[in-house]
């Protein structure tokens, strides 16, 4: 039998639902609240993820994260820590728009992009290896010297460039990764065994009921 040993927990919680959310309109770096159904899912989220002890709670500096990382919070009695590297993916001229609008401009860089191309979003956004290279760069420091469990409140977006990342996915392959569900998340676990060290994805779109995915990663 195999020796494996669990060094380190990392929860990547995508935040609550919001009215650009449910309108399908690109949010990015736009710094939208939670919705009342947002701030009701956060807080029901947190109630699970209470129950894994997490050490530190890390938050995207938009909004919508610091909204959802307050209940888990308040139960544990940790600080949120604020840090910009997980935010969003900068979605540049496509910021506040509808899916639709976004294909009628730009057709064609829209759809390669949703197919799973490295292109700059809305042409003066960031590449997805842009957002998983700052993303990664933050987890990595974070759990560098640590073991425990780690929630880091972000996005949809950030998480599928996280895991395609982490799990050395090529990024054409990014997209075969689902969209987590708002106040979902994904939990990566890093594992040691007689070859060393390794990222493992041990649960995905994880949450205490099914949901619909809306956000800046959903393809419709």
């Amino acid at each position: 039998m195999v020796n494996i040993e669990s060094l380190i927990r990392v929860v990547l919680w995508r935040h609550g639902q919001t009215d650009w959310n449910v309108q399908n309109r690109f949010q990015g770096h736009s710094d939208i609240p939670l919705n009342k159904v947002g701030q009701y899912q956060a807080t029901e989220a947190a109630k699970v993820l209470a129950a894994l002890r997490p050490n530190r709670i890390i938050s995207s500096d938009l909004i919508r994260a610091q909204q959802t990382a307050a209940p888990l919070a308040q139960l544990t009695d940790i600080k949120v820590e604020i840090n910009p590297g997980i935010r969003e993916t900068d979605g540049g001229l496509w910021e506040g728009k509808l899916a639709s609008e976004n294909r009628e401009s730009h057709g064609e860089l829209f759809a390669s992009w949703y197919e799973g191309g490295d292109e700059p979003a809305g042409v003066t956004g960031e590449r997805r290896s842009d957002v998983a290279k700052r993303a990664v760069s933050v987890i990595e420091k974070e759990t560098a010297n640590f073991s425990g469990t780690i929630v880091f409140v972000t996005h949809g977006g950030t998480v599928r460039s996280v895991l395609g990342s982490i799990l050395n996915l090529p990024i054409s392959k990014w997209g075969v990764i689902g969209g987590l569900s708002n106040a979902c998340w994904s939990v990566l676990e890093l594992t040691k065994h007689h070859t060393g060290s390794k990222w493992y994805l041990a649960e995905h779109n994880a949450g205490s009921l099914p949901e619909p995915v809306f956000g800046d990663d959903a393809v419709n």
